[in-house]
């Protein structure tokens, strides 16, 4: 076969060493902004600047600071300004013709909180916080009051302008001040929010007692004040006693309090904590580690929740109140609003964005050291502890009476579909912690059904792609098959006929190809949920799976990644195996096996599920981006994809 009709010359098919690039640290996080932030979204725009403050915020933890200022100026610029030690500017040893913030600025992996010995816990670990946002900024300024001399020095996209350079006297100022500018070939016209900074900043000064946060924005949205302060001596009290506001509460004050981890465990490191219950809204949890948010929460909050359940379970036992072994943790977090703070040395995070603490020592400490005030809270405030307890013995007894509606109703609703071939059922017939997989196709069915747990997991296949519920006549969503199934096995009807007690599973989850189809499919399924089924998405109960697209195998060593950033990022690293790197690549989850699909897609001990939530700040802008992208004007579609083709990464082919 000739080589034209290969696709080219083979000169121009040619791959050798010249073919393998290597990037520099600022190069790569440009080209990969995901694999550090998060993507190239708001959320992510937003997370640079908690980056700097929480270096900051590791001075100010760490003894070294007393204040910390945030000021969001009006040209898009941010400033935080710190009375800490200030950055070291003496050469480094490992490179003495850099200076150390130089290194800081622009090398990944570098920085003071590897080791312990500068900072005893830090909310930055991996070394790649103040390089990652140097490299995503068109222009950032670092000043250093250090030794009674005041150095600067500035960069634009992560490359140093000049060398650190010395501009003076400092003798009644320390600390350091970072000022950055997003750059908009990354993150396009969006803009840092007043209002974002603001709820970021007074969470700060909640999350540590002992510093003062000031506030400043020359940017007027209405709504956010330009200039305030926050010291909060209460800590995490404060902060739950504020957001209930008057909603009433079964506790005249919260339980709430503060343990060292030295005094009880002689290790570095502690928690506080703050709860209470209300009747008035629903329960909600905020927790953080090293003053870092972790909104997927971790080993902390597991740790909380078991020493709060194990707690007022003793406490039913102690006054005789049977009923309250019935109680469970989902009957705790109705109503319970909890805010969790905890401070670890050399914690483990799940990704560099640190949404979710993996540090199993953490979950042990926090019960242990949250069980016995607890114990000792109820034991005190007797008419809190009664209300408290009766409040969840009778969410309990709902909850079971709910379960026992539904035994009934799973098993009509299973009749209805008389499906043998599309739904497989789960055994449970309470609907905590059940799951109902729409997966595509009836090979990936297939896989799925040796791979579920039997128990608790079901399984529905759906046949091509769903329907567009925005693009086709209201009349076609009656008469549509996958339509009709699919709103069947929940349980539940359409529009305004949703009847979120009706829901027979826990969780939805959308378990398709890690492909263009699949995604594909994926959007329709979230466009029908969204349109269709909107309380299902602001109660939290549908979720996206993350299938792996490659299998990497070295000797006895096999790993998965989803994408190829993560693939190159893991042949570049290496396995730790023995002998060549064998890269596989599934087509489809049809292809997987059931047990790569148990390890790490089904099986809650080890998989990846993303939930699917509407931005409080933005619902409208939410509906109005639904209608553009997926709705019957294609002309909305081509102009959405012209303004944003600019942010679009080279694909790997």
């Amino acid at each position: 076969m000739s080589s034209d009709l290969l696709g080219g010359s083979a000169a121009e098919k040619s791959y050798d060493a010249s073919s393998i690039e290597v990037l520099d640290d600022m190069e790569h996080v440009r080209l990969r902004p995901g694999m550090y932030i998060g993507g190239k979204d708001e959320r992510a725009l937003h997370h640079m600047v908690a980056e700097i403050i929480d270096n900051s915020m590791d001075e100010a933890v760490a003894g070294h600071a007393t204040w910390i200022e945030v000021e969001l100026h009006d040209n898009g610029h941010v400033t935080v300004r710190d009375n800490g030690r200030g950055i070291p500017t003496d050469p480094h040893p490992k490179d003495p013709s850099k200076s150390a913030l130089e290194i800081i600025f622009c090398t990944l992996n570098a920085g003071g909180k590897f080791s312990g010995d500068s900072y005893e816990t830090s909310g930055g670990l991996h070394g790649v916080g103040s390089s990652v946002v140097n490299a995503l900024s068109d222009h950032l300024r670092v000043e250093v009051a250090r030794n009674k001399e005041l150095f600067m020095m500035e960069f634009k996209r992560g490359v140093p302008q000049a060398p650190l350079e010395k501009i003076g006297a400092a003798p009644n100022r320390r600390g350091t001040s970072v000022t950055f500018h997003p750059d908009a070939d990354i993150f396009g016209a969006l803009k840092l929010k007043p209002s974002k900074l603001f709820k970021m900043a007074r969470s700060k000064a909640y999350l540590f007692s002992g510093v003062e946060i000031r506030w400043k924005t020359g940017i007027d949205d209405g709504s956010t004040p330009t200039d305030a302060t926050f010291k909060f001596p209460g800590g995490l009290s404060d902060y739950l006693t504020e957001t209930l506001g008057e909603s009433s509460v079964y506790a005249e004050k919260p339980f709430a309090g503060l343990v060292d981890f030295k005094e009880k465990f002689n290790a570095p490191g502690k928690v506080e904590w703050a709860i209470n219950w209300t009747p008035s809204r629903d329960g909600f949890i905020q927790s953080y580690c090293n003053t870092v948010p972790t909104p997927e929460g971790g080993t902390h909050e597991s740790g909380f929740w078991a020493a709060i359940l194990k707690g007022i379970k003793a406490y039913g036992e102690l006054v005789n109140n049977r009923k309250a072994g019935q109680i469970t943790r989902d009957d705790l977090i109705t109503g319970g609003c909890a805010l969790v703070s905890c401070f670890i040395r050399e914690p483990e995070f799940v990704g560099q964005t640190k949404d979710r603490l993996a540090t199993v020592d953490a979950q042990r400490m926090v019960e242990n050291a949250v069980r016995d005030h607890f114990d000792n809270w109820l034991a005190a405030d007797t008419k809190s502890a009664g209300a408290i307890l009766d409040f969840l013995v009778l969410r309990a007894e709902e909850r079971l009476r709910r379960r026992q509606e539904k035994e009934t109703a799973r098993k009509s609703a299973t009749k209805r579909l008389r499906l043998p071939g599309k739904l497989t059922d789960c055994s449970s017939q309470n609907r905590e912690g059940t799951e109902l997989f729409i997966v595509e196709g009836d090979s990936a069915g297939g896989s799925a059904k040796m791979a579920r747990d039997r128990k608790t997991q079901a399984l529905l296949p759906l046949r091509g792609k769903i329907l567009n519920v925005l693009g086709a006549a209201s009349s076609k969503l009656t008469t549509n098959n996958e339509i009709n199934d699919l709103s069947q096995a929940m349980g539940v009807g359409l529009g305004t006929k949703f009847n979120i007690d009706d829901l027979r599973y826990d969780k939805i989850i959308i378990m398709t190809d890690a492909d263009v189809d699949g995604a594909h499919i994926a959007a329709l399924l979230m466009t029908f949920f969204f349109t269709q089924m909107r309380p299902l998405i602001d109660a939290g109960h549908l979720y996206l799976a993350c299938p792996p697209l490659y299998r990497l195998t070295q000797g006895a060593k096999r790993v998965y990644c989803v994408d190829d950033a993560e693939k190159n990022a893991m042949l570049e690293k290496g396995l730790g195996g023995k002998g060549k790197i064998d890269v596989s690549r599934f087509k489809g989850l049809g292809e997987m096996d059931a047990k790569d699909l148990k390890e790490t897609t089904m099986n809650p001990e080890t998989r990846t599920l993303i939930r699917v939530t509407i931005d409080e700040d933005l619902p409208g802008e939410t509906g109005d981006l639904v209608e553009r992208l997926m709705g019957k004007k294609p002309e909305k579609r081509f102009e959405y994809i012209s303004e944003n083709a600019r942010f679009v990464e080279e694909l790997d082919v």
